[in-house]
Order: structure tokens, then C-alpha cells, then sequence
């Protein structure tokens, strides 16, 4: 038995002692740190992992040049290929249950590690595919991962879009390029009925933000009659759910003309009156800081200020200053949405932003609601650290 565990070491990554806690609580990283001995491999070579005992723990992509040395794909014996395939299967059959039926027709089909395939994600627009991949592991995997997808799809069209930070790290460079079909300028998608038109190559992310759909809904619900703000609007998602919901008027500011313009086409696309809706193009600390913002809603959902953890502190006066400016000039009896998508600056912290900023602007404000999770972004109980979205709903009274 001896002799059967030392062989076993010696063909894959070895744990130091006591550092196999977090495999047995199926957490799918393993970091630099937690490493005794790793073999020569190849970039994204599957190995199998084992405590410094030699018990088996399961089976990831190594890269040694990663802080993230091994990202794990199953936590028993089963083929990695057979295992990779059975879970982008699995989140195929997941969103089906979720939207078939549905006016719904883009929402992300696989999210990384809340689907257990850390490194990849896919997103859907009706029936073209866009990819995201971080990881050299899901890189050498592309081909079964292409194969899976169209022979369980038939999109007409597969791009990738995958310009992580991360992949630098990974020993990787950034690629945006077109995998299989058809190139398409742009995608027209429904959300709960809405209607938007979507550009996966020129848009932010993967061309629409899809992990506020819940949120949207909730502002829905609360706009009726209500002169609504919504800064960072990117191209409306936010401005069409509430002029849905019965809003009086729709300001949407945004520093890209583009952008601004784009919501103007949503406006008229869903058939809403423009004389409802102002645009601006604007820097949204700007148009905070020199308007009198007498609305009863604003929405404040920039984009992530925090791209790496030393951007923290930056980001955090950024966050303050938004929602300072907010507090001190909107009415009594309004509401506000403030969100954050930096990963860095978890809920806790970005609570205690929003605190700060309420206390120098001197107001009394309650959260009445949190973030809804968008049910297609599942976020794996052993993996904390995949939730990145934070929203506050807060009354200022």
C-alpha cells in the first residue's frame, strides 16, 4: 500500500501536510502556497492531486505559473473529458428549465466555477454564443468544449471574447475572433418581454449586462409615476424597465455617445414615448456633482472601479463619492440603487462605503432590498469567492 500511495505522489501535485481541508470541502482552487511538490507538466495539463499522505483528493488543470495552481475539474476518478462534457451538458439543461417557455432569449449559459468548470464562460443571444475562457486548461480544451456546444446548440454563430486580466497570468493573451458561423453586427435579444439590441464585439462584456435581469425587474416594480436617474446607463437596460413600470420620466447618462444613443433606439424599439426620456453624455462624477438630481429614483451601477486588489482604496473614495453626491442632493421620501461589480470589494466593505457616505451627507437612509441573483449566474456554495455582484435598494427619507 506503501509503495502504491509514494508512486501515486510522484506522477501528480502533492499537498503540503494539512493543506488538502479545502479540496475535501470541494473548494476548486489550490493556490501556489498550498504546494509541496508539482511534476514537469504542460500549461493546463491535467494532473491528479493528492494530500501529502498520497490520498487521492481529485483531478484539475495545473499551471505552475499561476497563483492558482490548480483548478479542479472532478473530486473522484471520473474521466476530466467525460466530466467536462457532462457539465456543460448539465448547464445546457439547467438554463433550459429556467427559460424554455419564457420571453427570455439571452442569459449566461455557463458561469465558471457555479457550474464547476472554472475558467469558462459562456453567454447566449438568441442563438449565438459567446466565450469566455481564463484558464490554460479550458484553452486546451476549446475544440471538445466547441464540439459540445454546437452539437448540443447548433448556434449559428460562436465568438470569443475572453480579454481577462487574468489571462495574463495565466501565460495567456487576450483573443476576440470568431470560433464557428457567421459573424453578426448585432443580436436582437428579449429579457422578460424587453426587447434590446446587442453588440457581442463592440459591447461592454459580452455585450449586454445580464447579471442585473433580477434587479431590473425590482426597479420595474418600483418606478411607476417616479422621475428616475440612471447613471452608467450603458445602452438603457435599467431606463427600458422603468419606463416599463410606468416611470414619469427616464433621464440615462452615460460618458459614451454611443452608448446614450443606443438607449434612445431601446426607447423607440419598445415602443415607449421619447418624450419621456433624456439623455446625456456625460462623466457620470460630473453630471453628479454640478446637477441638482431632483428625482425620486436614481440607479448608480458603474463599472467596476476595483480591476485589481491594489485599486481598492481608489475605488472605494470612487464608490463614496457617487453615492455622497446622491445622498446630499436627492429628496426627501426617494430611493436609490447603488451597486458594485468590483470583485475586490466585497459586500461588507461596500456596505461600509455606502455608511460613510450617508453619514458625511447626513441622511437617513434604510436598505429595503439586497441583490437578487439572476438564477443563470449560480454561484457554487464552495466557492465564495464568485460572488462579485453587490446591490443596495436604500429609502431616503
Amino acid at each position: 500500500m506503501m509503495k502504491k500511495e509514494q508512486n501515486q505522489k510522484r506522477d501528480g501535485v502533492i499537498l503540503k501536510e494539512g493543506r488538502e481541508k479545502s479540496l475535501l470541502f470541494k473548494h476548486p482552487w489550490v493556490f501556489s502556497g498550498a504546494i509541496q511538490k508539482i511534476p514537469s507538466c504542460e500549461l493546463g495539463q491535467v494532473l491528479p492531486v493528492y494530500s501529502a499522505q498520497g490520498k487521492f483528493l481529485g483531478s484539475g488543470f495545473c499551471n505552475p505559473k499561476s497563483q492558482i495552481t490548480v483548478r479542479m475539474i472532478s473530486f473522484d476518478e471520473t474521466n476530466f473529458q467525460d466530466e467536462i462534457k457532462n457539465k456543460i451538458l448539465n448547464a445546457i439543461n439547467f438554463r433550459r428549465q429556467l427559460f424554455e417557455g419564457k420571453k427570455t432569449s439571452a442569459y449566461r449559459l455557463i458561469n465558471a466555477e457555479g457550474d464547476g468548470l472554472s475558467g469558462l464562460i459562456v453567454d447566449r443571444y438568441e442563438d449565438v454564443l459567446v466565450l469566455q475562457i481564463s484558464a490554460t486548461g479550458m484553452e486546451r480544451l476549446k475544440p471538445l468544449i466547441l464540439e459540445t456546444l454546437i452539437a448540443a446548440l447548433n448556434p449559428s454563430w460562436i465568438y470569443e471574447k475572453s480579454t481577462s486580466p487574468s489571462r495574463k497570468e495565466e501565460g495567456l493573451k487576450p483573443e476576440e475572433k470568431t470560433l464557428y458561423g457567421k459573424e453578426k453586427k448585432e443580436v436582437q435579444i428579449q429579457e422578460n418581454g424587453h426587447l434590446f439590441n446587442v453588440s457581442v464585439i463592440d459591447g461592454q462584456k459580452t455585450g449586454f449586462f445580464l447579471d442585473h435581469r433580477n434587479m431590473r425587474n425590482l426597479i420595474k416594480g418600483f418606478s411607476k409615476e417616479k422621475r428616475v436617474l440612471n447613471v452608467f446607463s450603458y445602452t438603457g437596460g435599467f431606463s427600458i424597465y422603468a419606463l416599463s413600470g410606468g416611470a414619469s420620466s427616464v433621464d440615462s447618462v452615460d460618458v459614451s455617445k454611443d452608448a446614450v444613443n443606443k438607449v434612445t433606439e431601446h426607447i423607440e424599439l419598445n415602443g415607449f414615448s421619447a418624450h419621456k426620456h433624456n439623455e446625456f453624455a456625460d462623466d457620470a462624477f460630473h453630471f453628479l456633482k454640478e446637477n441638482p438630481l431632483n428625482y425620486d429614483f436614481v440607479i448608480l451601477d458603474p463599472p467596476a472601479f476595483a480591476k485589481r486588489k491594489n485599486d481598492v482604496n481608489q475605488a472605494a473614495r470612487a464608490y463614496k463619492e457617487i453615492n455622497r453626491q446622491a445622498f446630499l442632493k436627492m429628496p426627501k421620501n426617494s430611493y436609490l440603487l447603488t451597486s458594485s461589480c468590483s470583485y475586490h470589494v466585497d459586500e461588507p466593505l461596500f456596505q461600509k462605503i455606502i455608511f460613510s457616505a450617508a453619514l458625511d451627507a447626513k441622511r437617513d437612509v434604510r436598505i429595503i432590498s439586497r441583490h437578487i441573483l439572476a438564477e443563470d449566474h449560480p454561484q457554487s456554495i464552495y466557492h465564495p469567492e464568485g460572488i462579485y455582484l453587490k446591490s443596495l435598494f436604500c429609502y431616503l427619507s
